[in-house]
């Protein structure tokens, strides 16, 4: 009896996982892992800045799934199979100590993506995976009960099984539409807001946690989060900002990124609170300068440049505040309105909202409904995570199953 054939195209973390788990179900399979660059693992070396933000700390399915903008109901039952912990324990099996952050994301304890990459290449070779770099698929067809992979170089491998781990690039979608899949756009997500503001941009570094954000876009569903602001060169960042933009990627797409970012920079207190604070810092401190003394606990800078946004001449002390600059700076605090004008690049980090539609693949083995033989994992499909390892926990969890399911031979 002929061992099954099983070629993986992509060589980043869903193709690894999945390669490995398919040699490693069937020791007798002859699994090849095909990457078109020269480099394997790019998106793990990157990852948390260099540190690969490998999972995160979240062990209850029905939470976890709150984390996917899409994808979230399918990942319900993969995630009983396969799901943070296991993924801490499949790195523990192999050698690597990991640990958990204050914001529940999981990175190697040498803080070094080199750890997690050198785990998944001498794993992939200790199982007999055959990996070969420099090696671009052009295509893929079926022919009877096998499948021609049909490479740049002109030569075609043939196997039994296929798994598409293309992430983001084009060929993975041309395959599966090829196929018959539908392939939902692929639009960005996870990224930062800009802000045609340069006295907000000279506050660049300054951070504040929680905020609470509110986006508004014509005749769209409002969105909210809360979580930690970051101010940048070009305008806002941070996690409440980048799990904003996942949620409304496909909608801020159609807006061509244009909307209205409402920010309360102090989620912790009523709006009628905050007017109070003001006028019990009129009574206590009346000589003072408006600009000079903030009556809040917010960065110096950031109270000085709410001040300056309410066009207060600077020099006013906290007696003469009119009544008409007090609810200016109340409206500044509590619903300060920003015009988002395009999107910025979150590091390098590219997520894309989009892919191979969820409806088409069979969740208890990621293989497709179309057909039989060709297994999906990874971003190629149709879902995508906030920011925090959730992004990377879906790529292990669909390639593990495929894996799974691509060398059982019963």
């Amino acid at each position: 009896m002929q061992p099954v054939r099983i070629i993986v195209i992509g060589g980043g973390a869903a193709g690894f996982f999945g390669a490995i788990a398919a040699a490693r179900t069937n020791v007798f399979a002859q699994v090849i892992l095909l990457e078109a660059s020269q480099q394997l693992l790019t998106k793990v070396r990157i990852s948390g800045g260099g540190r690969c933000n490998v999972t995160h700390a979240c062990f209850d399915g029905k939470t976890l799934v709150q984390n996917y903008p899409r994808g979230n109901k399918a990942l319900i039952g993969a995630f009983s199979r396969f799901q943070p912990q296991d993924t801490v324990a499949w790195f523990h099996k192999h050698g690597i100590q990991l640990k958990t952050e204050a914001d529940g994301r999981i990175f190697p304890i040498t803080d070094s993506s080199e750890t997690i990459v050198n785990c998944l290449m001498s794993a992939a070779k200790m199982a007999g995976v055959k990996i070969c770099t420099g090696t671009a698929v052009v295509s893929v067809n079926k022919v009877n009960s096998e499948f021609a992979v049909v490479l740049k170089s002109g030569e075609t491998l043939e196997c039994d099984r296929i798994l598409i781990a293309t992430g983001s690039n084009p060929v993975g979608y041309r395959i599966a539409q090829g196929f018959g899949h539908v392939v939902e756009t692929p639009v960005p997500s996870l990224f930062t807001f800009n802000i045609q503001d340069q006295s907000l941009r000279e506050l660049a570094g300054v951070s504040v946690n929680p905020v609470k954000l509110r986006l508004s876009i014509p005749e769209q569903p409002q969105l909210e989060q809360t979580g930690a602001l970051l101010i940048t060169h070009w305008g806002l960042s941070g996690p409440a900002v980048l799990k904003l933009s996942a949620w409304g990627a496909r909608m801020l797409h159609e807006s061509r990124y244009q909307g209205t970012l409402l920010v309360n920079w102090l989620p912790g207190m009523k709006q009628e609170d905050i007017r109070q604070k003001l006028l019990q810092t009129k009574e206590e401190v009346p000589r003072r300068s408006v600009l000079l003394h903030r009556a809040i606990d917010i960065p110096h800078r950031l109270w000085q440049y709410l001040v300056s946004r309410i066009e207060m001449n600077s020099e006013t002390p906290w007696a003469e505040i009119s009544k008409k600059h007090l609810n200016l700076l109340v409206q500044e605090l509590y619903q300060g309105q920003y015009l988002v004008n395009g999107k910025g690049v979150f590091k390098d980090e590219f997520v894309t909202c989009g892919g191979v539609s969820l409806k088409e693949i069979n969740f208890k083995t990621m293989e497709s409904k179309l057909v039989p033989g060709i297994y999906f994992a990874g971003e190629v499909l149709d879902i995508d995570g906030v920011t925090g390892g959730f992004n990377f926990q879906s790529a292990w969890t669909t390639s593990y199953l495929a894996g799974l399911a691509m060398g059982d031979n019963s």
